[in-house]
């Protein structure tokens, strides 16, 4: 295949924001349908795992991201392209330095994009939710929230 699919090309423009700004304030919003639908199956207790709306997202994502201390980085990024071309598998770790420890930090993630019309109509991502909050610090509350069930 010669050239970039829709979806690849979509996810590599994704990628410069989500590694860009960290207060969370640029994250792409016309990369993002506005009937976008995002799935975390595998989301730790408390944490949603459906988002239905671009504002709902974003709104969620921006939050998230300005509470963040790290400057995410994107390493080990592998697109699997499909026989869709509007459908790819990535995978991909997301972490970086932790301030003021110089401690690196990192998760793994795959993702499935699915984009409509240049931008994200539906994105599934699975990470795994230990090593994210080993990475941000919050294994006790996890633990907590695990045993709370």
């Amino acid at each position: 295949m010669t050239g970039n699919t829709p979806a690849r090309d979509v996810f590599e423009r994704l990628q410069r924001h989500l590694t860009g700004d960290p207060s969370g304030a640029a994250m792409g919003e016309e990369l993002w349908a506005e009937d976008l639908v995002v799935e975390t199956p595998f989301a730790p207790p408390g944490r949603p795992r459906r988002w239905e709306g671009r504002g709902e997202f974003l709104a969620f994502a921006q939050k998230g991201r300005a509470a963040l201390t790290v400057r995410l980085e994107q390493r080990n990024v592998v697109i699997h392209e499909t026989a869709d071309p509007d459908v790819i598998v990535v995978e991909y770790e997301l972490g970086g330095t932790i301030p003021g420890t110089g401690r690196e930090a990192w998760a793994p993630f795959i993702g499935v994009l699915r984009v409509r019309d240049g931008r994200v109509a539906h994105w599934r991502e699975y990470q795994d939710p230990l090593a994210v909050a080993e990475a941000m610090g919050q294994m006790p509350a996890l633990l907590e929230a695990l045993t709370a069930r």
